[in-house]
């Protein structure tokens, strides 16, 4: 371990991110909102704690191992997601505690989008800014995480890279050196970003909503400036738009580097992964707006938006609404929510258990039943045309083993904090899985639940966004060993 090593990228990157609060600023001084001073407050301190843990080890340079990584990754998280919430504090309105704002920042950075806060449309415009901010920070954070920096911290190695990257990038990264990577990520992220920005204000939204919108869709996020979210615009086209640029995003981005690449838009359909995740988009939908029609609780032409929207919202866990899903009848609440654990695909911002993991499961439990029929019959796994081996196919059941595991004792913990079943199932799935909105009383917003279970489900987000073991590894005596 290199303690002052790692102490100097973490001071680093808080001075970098206290410069991120100069957006907000003018955004107050634009709408006069006198909030300012908030953001001025809590800039100070980011950059000041920065700099006390930068200027002593400064000179300190050694090269990072494996264990370092592990460690600069999750202290990254959650020393921003702390310093995230100075704002939400130290403003007058919406005036949180010390709790919500911690979940509400960590909520955004890690693109959940559960919220504690009501009354969004009446908050000062720069806090409604700042929450979009957070989450489109978070977005491309996770982004850069899982295509160009997990893969180099032994997470399997090149091989599970190869897992969570399917397709034309599987035999190399995607470019020779991290840097150049992440370089070649961001400019992808920020012309999707763009684009949505220019769709969204074309559709007839501000300017302020259609930034903010774009920053959250984009990065799977579901914050909207809001209590509505989309729905308060009542306009299709916008709805359009938005399942658009949320079906692009919860695409591989390295899916997306390959085919601007070699201006192939051929390697999205020889991709298997994306293959499944439209068809299970497609068939999902088609289900909602069967079922809205079926019963009558909509009209064709609502039965077809709503369907859709909150189909694609939910799957992708991007989160946004046009209605109250949850008061759909039947089974399909249940069945929307249960496809966010399928989440989007391997290497986007979006959240879930990830798509190539849902599909090597599946596969495997094929084999198996293959295996009863021809007992001695050798059978591989293939995700299109290449072969997985049984280290990564036991990887996978790893982490789907302890997924259910956390997932369990998480729920135990919510349902001791007094929370009734459906409210503690769906508020553990929606912060692990990175969804947001939830079913009972976490169907609009999570501020009357104890502040034990927001603690509880605050830890859910990052291990759901980091993906497990990353936080996990941290906690075992082998780690620490010398």
């Amino acid at each position: 371990m290199s303690p002052r090593v790692t102490l100097r990228i973490l001071g680093l990157l808080l001075m970098l991110f206290s410069l991120t609060l100069l957006p907000p600023i003018l955004i107050s001084w634009l709408f006069g909102d006198g909030v300012w001073e908030a953001f001025a407050f809590a800039l100070a301190i980011t950059a000041a704690t920065g700099a006390l843990l930068y200027v002593p080890n400064r000179r300190a340079r050694k090269e990072l191992r494996t264990r370092d990584g592990f460690v600069i990754t999750v202290m990254f998280w959650s020393v921003l997601g702390l310093f995230g919430s100075l704002p939400l504090m130290l403003a007058s309105d919406p005036a949180l505690s010390w709790t919500d704002a911690v979940f509400e920042s960590f909520s955004g950075l890690t693109t959940t989008g559960a919220t504690v806060i009501t009354g969004i449309d009446l908050l000062p415009d720069s806090i409604r800014y700042y929450r979009q901010q957070l989450q489109w920070l978070g977005g491309m954070g996770i982004v850069v995480l899982a295509v160009a920096i997990l893969p180099t911290l032994g997470i399997g190695g090149m091989q599970l890279y190869r897992t969570e990257i399917p397709g034309p990038l599987k035999d190399s990264k995607l470019t020779p050196r991290i840097t150049e990577t992440a370089k070649a990520l961001w400019y992808i992220y920020a012309a999707l970003t763009l684009a949505c920005f220019l769709a969204y204000w074309a559709a007839g939204m501000h300017w302020f909503d259609a930034l903010g919108h774009s920053f959250s869709t984009v990065a799977i996020g579901g914050f909207s400036t809001y209590d509505a979210s989309i729905g308060y615009f009542d306009s299709a086209t916008i709805e359009l738009i938005c399942v658009f640029f949320m079906i692009v995003s919860s695409i591989s981005f390295g899916l997306h580097f390959a085919v601007w690449r070699e201006k192939r838009i051929r390697h999205y359909l020889a991709d298997p992964e994306f293959r499944f995740f439209v068809g299970f988009l497609l068939l999902l939908s088609l289900i909602s707006i069967v079922t809205l029609l079926i019963t009558q609780t909509n009209d064709d032409f609502t039965a077809l938006r709503h369907g859709l929207f909150e189909s694609v919202s939910i799957a992708t866990t991007a989160g946004f609404g046009v209605a109250d899903f949850s008061t759909w009848p039947g089974a399909l609440p249940f069945l929307l929510f249960v496809a966010a654990f399928v989440g989007a695909c391997s290497g986007s911002a979006g959240g879930g258990i990830k798509v190539v993991r849902i599909l090597l499961i599946l596969k495997q439990g094929m084999r198996e039943v293959v295996r009863l029929i021809h007992p001695n019959a050798v059978i591989s796994i293939k995700i299109g045309k290449v072969r997985i081996t049984d280290n990564v196919a036991q990887a996978v059941w790893g982490f789907f083993s302890v997924y259910v595991m956390l997932f369990l004792l998480m729920l135990i913990g919510l349902l001791a904090t007094g929370l009734d079943q459906v409210t503690a199932w769906s508020a553990v799935g929606a912060a692990l899985n990175n969804l947001g909105p939830g079913l009972g009383d976490v169907a609009n917003d999570y501020g009357d639940i104890p502040a034990l279970a927001k603690w509880i489900l605050v830890a859910a987000m990052v291990l759901g966004r980091l993906e497990i073991f990353t936080v996990l590894v941290l906690f075992t005596p082998a780690f620490w060993r010398r």
